[in-house]
């Protein structure tokens, strides 16, 4: 049971194949260490701030820092890296849209144990979606490296065709060891945890999470980014983040507007609002 590794070049179509059949996957030195250090340098302070978790599944030695599209503004060229969209795009066909479902760092502290086992579409009321529909495609960013020492990131390849919940074990996962720069991408269904850091060094992942259109975030983009810095940013961003009409007759704003123009400032009617989608 291994995690397979693709390089940077790889096509899309080749790595959502493994995605599907695997759930989780490695593509090597997909940004540069100069990306990676601008992202780190803008997010430090934020990660300095942030008070540790306050259970063991958020990690009692662990800091997560969310906001990134405001806070980071290096970190909008990975959000948006064509080829994680172009493989998002192909998992979640099913969909009418997607968007991001949460951008967070995560910084695992020495002496962290390692966290429990489990799937993260459980964050949806642990409503049973069925298996062959995917409504997460997720990636962690090695901002350091990953080794299996310093808590990388832990997952049982091929467990995200388990039909029901079959109490899988962290014996059974294997870890996602990688270098700075690489990305692991893994589907919403596949098990998986944090590692648990015996290293002396702190574990830094870049957490990039996408949905369908027509399922509630888990970060919320319209608070964690304020109107005025939203307002700014470009319309294919925006429409990652949510401000767009998720499916039909979802996320219109007041008269049937679409958020976007609603952002801008400019009246809108109801026929363009249901096809700028």
């Amino acid at each position: 049971m291994v995690i397979q590794h693709f390089a940077a070049e790889a096509s899309i179509d080749e790595i959502h194949a493994v995605l599907e059949r695997d759930g989780a996957l490695i593509i090597d030195g997909l940004a540069s260490h100069e990306q990676v250090d601008a992202v780190m340098a803008e997010m430090q302070p934020h990660i300095d701030a942030t008070a540790v978790g306050g259970d063991n599944f958020t990690g009692k030695h662990t800091r997560r820092s969310g906001a990134l599209i405001a806070r980071s503004p290096s970190s909008h060229e990975l959000i948006q890296h064509p080829t994680i969209l172009g493989v998002t795009e192909k998992l979640l066909h099913k969909a009418q849209s997607f968007q991001v479902h949460l951008t967070q760092t995560i910084a695992i502290s020495p002496g962290s144990p390692s966290q429990s086992i489990h799937r993260d579409e459980w964050a949806f009321d642990f409503f049973e979606f069925p298996s062959d529909y995917h409504v997460q495609c997720n990636t962690i960013w090695a901002m350091t490296d990953f080794t299996e020492e310093n808590g990388a990131t832990r997952l049982i390849p091929g467990s995200q065709a388990d039909p029901i919940d079959l109490g899988r074990k962290h014996e059974e996962s294997v870890p996602a060891e990688m270098t700075k720069g690489s990305c692991l991408l893994y589907t919403g269904k596949v098990y998986h945890g944090g590692g648990g850091n015996d290293s002396d060094d702190v574990r830094v992942g870049l957490n990039l999470t996408y949905n369908v259109g027509w399922l509630r975030q888990e970060e919320n983009q319209y608070l964690s980014v304020p109107a005025d810095v939203a307002a700014e940013l470009p319309d294919d961003l925006l429409r990652l983040m949510g401000y767009r009409i998720g499916a039909y007759a979802l996320g219109y704003i007041d008269d049937v507007r679409d958020p976007i123009e609603a952002l801008r400032g400019k009246s809108n009617g109801a026929s363009q609002a249901f096809t700028s989608t």
